[in-house]
């Protein structure tokens, strides 16, 4: 059994020996792996929909696992037990989304406990949630996958207070030397940034968004001017 670009890469992300909470499982492949190779002792698939679950329930009997992942019908985390997984995962879902979902979560505030996140837009929204809630970015990475670039970044709660400035929202550690799909997103993140205020400035509205955005492009301008 083996994974896409995507999804190997947030495997790399779960630690060795945990319990594996995989949220909007979809056909169940990254539980599945993870328990097959063993990496992860067992966990939680879980979905909104039931026809994801039916799909997970092939993809775990065909591998042998279906013993070692529990199956939940859930919206995000609220049918699913703080004492049954050590790492979360969030892949292929929007980040304002997994925002929401963090937002309302019980016990992730935990220092035991680690989010692996692969937001397919808006990872601002998931990385301001987290910085602003006590957790700490601990690992990115950006892969690209039939053509396309995807970013995951794995946190850890601390307790702490962490200090980011709107940039690090959007582009994080991006672009990590030497991968070409993280340069492209801090790229794509920028341009889109870009595009916004340019549309804001034609149509004179100058909003908090509008100086909001200005002063990413004026931070970066002055950290790492492209």
């Amino acid at each position: 059994m083996s994974l896409r670009p995507r999804l190997k890469m947030v495997a790399d992300m779960v630690r060795c020996g945990s319990r594996i909470a995989d949220i909007g499982t979809d056909h169940g492949y990254l539980p599945a792996w993870l328990v097959k190779s063993g990496k992860c002792t067992g966990g939680v698939a879980a979905d909104l929909r039931k026809s994801p679950l039916e799909n997970a329930a092939e993809t775990l009997r065909i591998y042998g696992v279906e013993d070692k992942i529990s199956l939940r019908l859930s919206d995000g985390l609220d049918s699913v037990l703080c004492s049954e997984y050590d790492d979360v995962v969030f892949a292929g879902m929007g980040g304002t989304l997994i925002a929401e979902i963090l937002e309302r979560a019980v016990g992730l505030k935990d220092k035991s406990k680690r989010i692996i996140a692969q937001p397919n837009s808006h990872s601002e929204d998931v990385r301001k949630y987290l910085c602003e809630n006590g957790f700490e970015i601990i690992e990115e990475n950006a892969c690209v996958d039939d053509r396309r670039d995807y970013i995951a970044f794995c946190a850890q709660y601390t307790g702490k207070e962490n200090d980011k400035t709107p940039l690090y929202y959007y582009l994080g550690t991006h672009p990590i030397e030497g991968n070409d799909a993280s340069f492209r997103f801090a790229q794509k993140q920028l341009k889109h940034i870009k595009t916004r205020c340019e549309a804001l400035e034609q149509n004179n509205i100058f909003t908090d968004e509008y100086y909001y955005l200005k002063g990413i492009l004026k931070e970066f301008a002055e950290v790492q001017p492209w």
